[in-house]
């Protein structure tokens, strides 16, 4: 989630654990802090692009870790508080803190290392968007007036906030199953050969959701949403360019991006540049993550590919034409996709 989102999520924490035991703007001060504590990892550079986005969230996200830091931080801030004699409590308070973090970033489709040592699965639940206003804000107003009333008030608001916040999180589980249900019988209906899918929820709310399915020859796209006047799921087919991506092999760069985005990747070609892209963050034809790793020798068509130091490519993104058409397919004036919206005259 974004930054405000974990540092309301944190002082929300503080607050609940540490309020009846010490002043609220103390609580609430160290959640905030050791809530972006796990996000500090964006400041290391890995050497390319593709590393620093598959090497986030990863040891600094790990529930094992956290875990074993945590005494640390409680015992530095018991003693810059003059609290050691709260030294349990503050342990307490700083590790579910810390752990709260990369559990609700585990919520966005992402993919957040949460097992390590163990394991360097990706989890990625894409039941939330990285940015919903609709989760932080209860968070946000319920510690705000947990500072300004008297203590016994501010924590009820606060436990409010929490409350509010973590069942809009069960919200988007229980529709994002819903929807999966409603794109399975769509993708059945329209005979598409799917290999698995993903069921995804839209920038900034929980109402319009996107559907990505991988099918042998590429990919299909759909979009449902909540206010829609009925069940049907649309699916436009899209090539993944499978061919290009069998001339990558060995290029770690390429499968890592294969392995990171749980197979959800398109591979293309433009003016002798390979790219390789999630498909998970986005949608057609816009993408967060795309990253040239090869190019065609002397740039020509069809020359043997030269492995490239990966370089991410920005999306040309139209925003006038792309902010008009969400909040149309949310409300279900539309049904169409948003790249045909785009070359609609």
């Amino acid at each position: 989630m974004d930054s405000l989102s974990q540092i309301a999520l944190g002082a929300a924490v503080g607050v609940a654990v540490m309020g009846c035991k010490t002043a609220l703007w103390k609580a609430a001060l160290m959640g905030a802090v050791v809530g972006t504590l796990p996000d500090l990892d964006v400041l290391i550079s890995h050497g390319d692009p593709i590393r620093d986005m598959t090497l986030h969230r990863t040891e600094s996200h790990a529930l094992f870790y956290l875990t074993l830091v945590s005494p640390l931080f409680a015992w530095f801030i018991a003693t810059i508080a003059r609290e050691k004699h709260l030294f349990k409590h503050w342990w307490l308070a700083v590790w579910l803190v810390l752990i709260t973090h990369p559990l609700l970033d585990t919520m966005t489709i992402y993919g957040t290392q949460l097992a390590l040592p163990f394991s360097d699965y990706p989890f990625g639940i894409g039941s939330v968007f990285i940015i919903d206003p609709l989760y932080t804000l209860p968070l946000l107003i319920g510690t705000v007036i947990a500072l300004a009333r008297k203590k016994f008030t501010g924590l009820r608001w606060n436990n409010i906030g929490l409350a509010l916040s973590s069942g809009y999180l069960v919200w988007g589980l229980a529709m994002q199953f819903y929807v999966g249900t409603l794109a399975d019988k769509a993708i059945a209906a329209q005979g598409l050969a799917v290999e698995k899918r993903l069921v995804i929820a839209s920038p900034f709310n929980s109402l319009l959701w996107r559907i990505v399915a991988i099918t042998p020859e590429g990919y299909a796209e759909g979009f449902y949403s909540l206010l829609d006047n009925n069940t049907q799921i649309n699916f436009v087919e899209y090539p993944r360019g499978t061919d290009l991506y069998r001339l990558l092999d060995g290029n770690w760069e390429a499968e890592r991006i294969a392995w990171f985005s749980h197979g959800y990747f398109k591979v293309s070609e433009h003016k002798g540049v390979i790219s390789i892209t999630d498909l998970r963050m986005g949608l057609e034809p816009y993408y967060t993550f795309t990253f040239a790793v090869a190019e065609r020798s002397n740039q020509q068509p069809n020359a043997p590919l030269d492995f490239i130091t990966p370089q991410q490519v920005a999306p040309n993104i139209n925003s006038e034409q792309s902010l008009q058409w969400l909040p149309q397919r949310l409300l279900g004036n539309t049904n169409q996709p948003l790249i045909e919206f785009l070359n609609t005259p």
